[in-house]
């Protein structure tokens, strides 16, 4: 027989302090594990609710190291509302890494694969205006409270590192994760986290998880992640 033991010492993220940024759509809070100092990096998981495994691994790392991280802040799920439901968007039906306010976004569908190998089969929108989705707008704000010097903004299965530029940051993904860089996706990102980033003279880098199960992912880098993320932020 196993023994559940639920006390306070044993709980790992449930330890560290956890506060709310802002509400989802349907009302779900939005939360982040501050940094203990200065935040010089804030990880973002969960901006495609049908990319659950940016926050699996995540928070399987986080856990392997569940004291509080020194200057590296966490949003575990910045799509809480279309995690649940196990759609890209959100509860709106937009593609949150196309809504934010970049001198590129564009109104209209935004389309989107169910399975890599196929065309676009999944039409959302980019919102009705620039910023106009509370996670959106939640999480800019986020940004700009923290100011943090890079933001790192964890997708899947594409299987790379993007980036304009190989960077200190870039480099130490590469050794974590053995992923290339690329310093572009081969194709239009109007609206996204990492133009918005540029644009406001952040760094942006864009970690593409390869597609494997999740106990894969966990299996080959779950240490190695976690060590980065308890380490000095790379400059």
């Amino acid at each position: 027989m196993i023994a559940l033991d639920f006390s306070p010492e044993n709980r790992g993220l449930f330890r560290l302090k956890l506060e709310t940024y802002g509400r989802s759509v349907l009302g779900a809070p939005l939360q982040y594990f501050p940094s203990v100092g200065s935040t010089e990096l804030l990880v973002v998981a969960g901006i495609h609710g049908e990319e659950p495994e940016t926050t699996f691994l995540l928070s399987r790392a986080m856990r392997l190291q569940p004291q509080a991280l020194e200057h590296t802040a966490v949003v575990l799920c910045a799509n809480p509302d279309g995690m649940v439901m196990g759609t890209r968007g959100n509860a709106s039906g937009v593609d949150l890494n196309r809504n934010f306010a970049t001198s590129n976004w564009k109104q209209g569908c935004v389309g989107s694969r169910s399975v890599l190998e196929c065309a676009r089969d999944t039409l959302l929108s980019a919102g009705n205006a620039p910023a106009s989705e509370p996670e959106t707008g939640a999480l800019v704000d986020l940004v700009r409270n923290l100011c943090p010097r890079s933001i790192l903004s964890i997708h899947a299965p594409l299987g790379c590192l993007d980036a304009p530029q190989r960077t200190p940051l870039v480099a130490a993904l590469q050794d974590v994760f053995g992923l290339p860089w690329v310093p572009d996706v081969g194709y239009e990102t109007p609206g996204s986290l990492g133009t918005w980033c540029n644009e406001n003279s952040t760094e942006c880098v864009t970690l593409e998880l390869p597609r494997m199960s999740l106990e894969m992912l966990y299996n080959r880098y779950g240490e190695a992640f976690a060590r980065f993320l308890a380490g000095p932020v790379p400059r």
